[in-house]
């Protein structure tokens, strides 16, 4: 890829972007990182091949798409931190959970924002993030930022008012599966299976389940259906969930980390 992006903080978010982006054919001398510590430069250095600086005037200038990639507590220090540096042109894609882009846009005044929220499957290629755009934000613009995420995974445009629900939903989501999955596993070891025959069932029951939604069409309600036989196995599990409140459960786990997006955005 000839776009250079620079990625700003690499943790858990920071580096799925920067494996993404090279597993998806992107060059190591097109990805650069801006990161805390020397030390933490050189292991990224090492491990993947690309530049890694703590200082933004080595990094930054040059750079197409500025994804930044921090705590959300830290992201006015780090924007003040950039701005000198950024080129006029550049388009900064913020991925930290409840910053708006009425926040950003106050400091990086007059360049072009989007705001944006990934998944951690973006590591496989198999992430999805939904992205507001800025008040300065060209086409053009828009088109590289979207570049950039979707060579990690698929990107939906959206209004900003539903971004805090895409984190609820697919910024944590992936948790929530995991979470099943623990849950899955212990309760299949419990049933008389060894660890390594309840991890390998899991992991590709949830696998299939996921190709039977994305790859059918079908839709959920309509598969879960075809796989509960009035008086079966899975009705009389079904059954229990449902009693258990299991839809409410999630409907509230939801609206939590909804809400704590939001605190998240205004400081808290």
């Amino acid at each position: 890829m000839s776009l250079n992006v620079t990625v700003v903080g690499v943790g858990a978010m920071g580096e799925a972007i920067v494996r993404g982006l090279l597993a998806s054919g992107w060059e190591t001398d097109g990805v650069d990182a801006l990161v805390r510590s020397p030390d933490q430069a050189a292991r990224l250095a090492e491990s993947l091949g690309i530049r890694a600086d703590v200082e933004p005037g080595v990094v930054i200038p040059g750079s197409a798409v500025v994804v930044i990639a921090v705590k959300p507590k830290n992201v006015p220090d780090v924007l003040h931190g950039i701005a000198a540096h950024l080129d006029r042109d550049s388009v900064v894609v913020s991925v930290a959970a409840g910053v708006t882009l009425d926040s950003i846009e106050s400091i990086l005044v007059d360049q072009a924002v989007v705001r944006s929220m990934p998944n951690t499957p973006a590591i496989v290629g198999e992430g999805v993030a939904g992205a507001a755009v800025g008040h300065h934000t060209t086409d053009a613009q828009l088109e590289q930022a979207i570049s950039v995420l979707e060579a990690v995974g698929a990107v939906e445009v959206l209004d900003e008012s539903v971004l805090d629900a895409v984190t609820a939903v697919s910024g944590t989501g992936p948790a929530y599966v995991f979470l099943l999955a623990e849950a899955l596993i212990e309760a299949a070891i419990r049933e008389g299976m060894s660890r390594r025959v309840a991890e390998t069932f899991v992991h590709q029951t949830i696998r299939g389940a996921g190709h039977l939604l994305t790859e059918t069409g079908v839709g959920a309600p309509r598969l879960r259906s075809q796989v509960t036989s009035p008086g079966g196995t899975t009705a009389a599990a079904v059954h229990v969930l449902e009693e258990r409140g299991f839809r409410a459960l999630v409907e509230d786990a939801v609206r939590a980390a909804a809400k704590r997006a939001r605190e998240l955005g205004a400081g808290e």
